[in-house]
This record gives C-alpha cells, structure tokens and sequence, in this order.
C-alpha cells in the first residue's frame, strides 16, 4: 500500500473513502467532522441517525469504525471513527492505532483502493501531532489490506504537514 502526505482540505479528495475524525454521537461537531457533514450535505447525517437507531445507540465506541454514504463529498463512503482524547497520564495510544486499523478494515470490506485520513485526536482532542504522526503511520506502514492500495494522510495546514514530513524523515524505511 502507497503511503502519500497532502497538505490540504480532506472534503476535497478524490478517493474511494474518506475517514472522519468523528465524536462518538455520529451527528457533526466541529473540525474534521464538522466540515465533512457541512459539505458531504445531509445524506450523510441521515445514515448516521439511522446508525444511533440501531446498532450504536449510546455512540460509536473509541477506536471503532462504521462507513455511510459520502452524500455531496468527492467518494464513495465517509468511514467514521472516534478519536482518544490526549492525556498526559493514561497511555491511549492504542486506541488512536485501533482507529487506523479498523478503518482500513472498512475499507477493505468496502472494496475502496483509496483512502484519505485526517490526522485522528490532533485537533481538538489534543493529541502532539508528532505523535499524531507517528502513532498513524505504524498502523499503515504494518497493514497489508486486499483491495486499500493508496492511503493518504491528508494534513490540514503547512506547519502540521511540515511536522509529519519531519517526522516520516526520521522513521526507519521497512
């Protein structure tokens, strides 16, 4: 799988499915998750009640994922995963690998080729992104999906990208 850095807006990517950093209630919030209902339009909202009416009635769990439809967006599928909170004390990094992880098996199950990722927990959940960085590359570096051939992490300003190149530059090439 092809592993590519993009500075940019996730909403504006043209891939097979593109992965929301949501909250766990699955009805928009802000960041990531806000812009991808705001211009995926209401389709995507009305998937993810029907979710909460069935199977994820107290939310979609941490680290867990779930697609719907992409509604307006330039995809297929939005694949929904709720990001760990940072702490400084409580080791989650687990959970933010898990959120990599599942999507990719999503998106497998989907039959997408490409996938675009925000940079889960590095906003408003406060996750380093350093960190952010390397936590989401040792889960895609390692994964060895079946039909997932390019995943994308896509980068929402020049220092972020600036940071995760910094970083992918020190990781040791498999």
């Amino acid at each position: 799988m092809e592993i590519t850095l993009v500075e940019g807006d996730i909403t504006t990517q043209r891939v097979d499915a593109i992965v929301n950093a949501a909250n766990s209630s699955l009805l928009g919030g802000g960041g990531v998750d806000g812009a991808i209902h705001r211009r995926g339009g209401p389709a995507i909202l009305a998937e993810c009640r029907a979710l909460r009416a069935s199977r994820y009635g107290k939310g979609l769990p941490t680290g867990q994922a779930v697609a719907t439809t992409a509604g307006e967006l330039p995809a297929r599928w939005v694949i929904h995963t709720v990001g760990p909170v940072w702490s400084a004390t409580e080791d989650r990094s687990a959970l933010l690998r898990d959120c990599y992880a599942n999507s990719l098996a999503v998106a497998d199950e989907l039959g997408a080729s490409t996938v675009a990722f925000p940079l889960i927990s590095a906003g408003i959940y406060g996750w380093p992104v350093d960190d952010a960085v390397r936590q989401a590359l040792s889960v895609l570096r390692s994964a060895t999906p079946a039909s997932v051939t390019e995943a994308r992490l896509v980068l929402f300003g020049a220092d972020t990208h600036a940071t995760a190149r910094q970083v992918i530059g020190e990781l040791p090439s498999l």
